[in-house]
């Protein structure tokens, strides 16, 4: 006796284990937005993304940190994009570069044009629109977040996604 499953049994179990695969995968991330690295379950980065920079020299980036834990600082970003990475705030439309950012236990730290945001400086390349940066974001209490910061339309905004 043959214990050969049908092809139609196959085709069904390729099927569940695609759709099975897909779900596992949809909880490491989504799409534009980065996750928050399994190490450092209180933190979750969303919405990251890199406006197409207009010179071949600097780039700026923008995401946010939720806690739905306890307290943490921002210290640091690294990127294989820049090895002059800073982090800088906007205030009285004089742009400072601070040390750290703090994360409030549970809060947000918002990242966004006009406020807080990275600075990519002497760029290895000029990335373009559709590429993905890799980007660490190194926390003081939960250690280093590995995110991927889609590069954008240099004037995309992220309310209507255009």
């Amino acid at each position: 006796m043959n214990h050969r499953p049908s092809r139609h049994a196959r085709l069904l179990a390729v099927g569940a284990l695609v759709i099975a695969a897909s779900g596992t995968l949809a909880g490491c991330g989504s799409g534009d937005s980065s996750s928050s690295s399994p190490a450092t379950p209180g933190l979750q980065v969303t919405g990251a993304y890199m406006p197409a920079p207009s010179t071949e020299t600097m780039a700026a980036g923008f995401f946010t940190v939720t806690s739905s834990g306890g307290a943490d600082t921002l210290t640091a970003v690294t990127s294989d994009l820049s090895d002059e990475v800073t982090m800088d705030t906007t205030e009285d439309g004089a742009m400072r570069e601070k040390k750290s950012f703090a994360v409030p236990a549970g809060g947000t730290l918002d990242f966004t044009s006009g406020g807080n945001h990275l600075m990519f400086a002497k760029l290895t390349h000029k990335p373009e629109q559709g590429e993905k940066v890799s980007v660490e974001l190194h926390f003081a209490k939960s250690g280093t977040v590995r995110i991927s910061m889609p590069v954008k339309s240099a004037t995309y905004n992220p309310k209507t996604g255009h």
